[in-house]
């Protein structure tokens, strides 16, 4: 029998009510708390910083990166987010902030507009605004850590195709989502390079892999299908390139489409190694999360500056690409000889 009848029943229940009175303490069913930790260093500055989402190599990398930070600066970090790279909830997640009373938040966006006026709601509250990684609309941050230029990522992608087809071809782009800003920005100065330099090669289609590996597989797998004269795939976020290279391999494609875009070095090493993959591009997304750290630190500290460069612990000096954006630095091109010296 069911419920709580009796004087033991009584018993069981304040038992019961304690023990909910204890996990809610420790956060236990509230949302959201999907993943995140609180910690680096004990100093009175704190920072609140979100991924796209949680739980992926990428994201993962780039909090190793800002608790590294934290610990030198003594700040106290909240690194958390969405499990799906949902703008909605990424708002949700805004609200937390501005309640936790955060001195400093950066956001990695994936949708510019939508986090907007959670990001405004943050400024007027007194709170430092940043994003990194992905941006959000210019007018609802402060600052923007950039890891490339758009145009160094987009060049260097499709240079590195390039290579594999003789610069000619109709090619397939998976990405994460059509409203990533960044991934937008990456397109752009994609379609500019092959304008300019490569006029025979043809993106033929955007796809969305929506950060979910299978969906990206079944997307590439679909598309070559349907599609046999495709020269390459791109895969342009760290989930889209490991599923585009699955479904090459899968499918016995290696060495007759190409495949390239941007991901982890741990995540390619066994596509890179198969030969599936030649070449791939990144930055370093510890150093990534380093340096946003850093610099929503000098926000806190009114001590970021609007031109020239800009001190980041073991990174040396940055770049101010302008008053309201840093420059972690070029893209890394990672090949069969180099990518074992990164563990990440």
């Amino acid at each position: 029998m069911n419920g709580f009848s009796g004087k033991r029943g009584a018993a069981r229940a304040l038992l019961l009510l304690a023990v909910l009175g204890l996990l809610a303490a420790c956060g236990v069913g509230q949302q959201p708390q999907q993943g995140g930790e609180q910690g680096g260093g004990e100093g009175p500055n704190k920072i609140c910083m979100m991924p796209k989402l949680v739980g992926i190599p990428y994201f993962n990398a780039a909090e190793k990166g800002a608790r590294e930070a934290a610990r030198e600066l003594d700040v106290d970090l909240v690194y958390d987010g969405p499990t799906e790279a949902l703008a909605a909830d990424q708002v949700e997640f805004i609200e937390q902030f501005i309640q936790q009373q955060c001195d400093a938040i950066t956001v990695a966006a994936n949708d510019p507009d939508a986090l907007a006026p959670a990001m405004k709601k943050a400024r007027e509250a007194g709170i430092a605004t940043g994003a990194w990684d992905a941006d959000v609309a210019e007018d609802a941050r402060d600052v923007f850590v950039n890891q490339a230029t758009f145009q160094a990522i987009g060049y260097e992608l499709v240079d590195v195709m390039a290579e594999q087809t003789g610069g000619k071809g109709k090619f397939l782009v998976v990405t994460g989502s059509l409203t990533a800003p960044n991934q937008n920005a990456w397109l752009k100065e994609m379609r500019e390079r092959m304008r300019q330099k490569y006029p025979q090669m043809e993106i033929a289609s955007v796809q969305p892999g929506e950060e979910d590996l299978q969906k990206g597989i079944d997307i590439t797998k679909d598309y070559l299908r349907a599609n046999p004269d495709t020269a390459g795939v791109f895969g342009i976020t760290s989930v889209a390139l490991p599923g585009a290279a699955e479904a090459v391999q899968q499918m016995g494609l290696e060495g007759e489409v190409a495949v390239t875009g941007l991901s982890t070095p741990n995540d390619m090493k066994p596509y890179v190694r198969s030969g599936v993959v030649e070449k791939f591009v990144l930055w370093n997304p510890v150093d990534l999360g380093y340096l946003a750290v850093y610099v929503a630190n000098a926000q806190i500290e009114g001590n970021l500056p609007e031109s020239g460069t800009f001190e980041a612990g073991r990174l040396g000096e940055v770049k101010m690409l302008a008053p309201d954006e840093v420059l972690l630095g070029p893209p890394l091109v990672f090949t069969r000889e180099n990518i074992d010296e990164y563990d990440f």
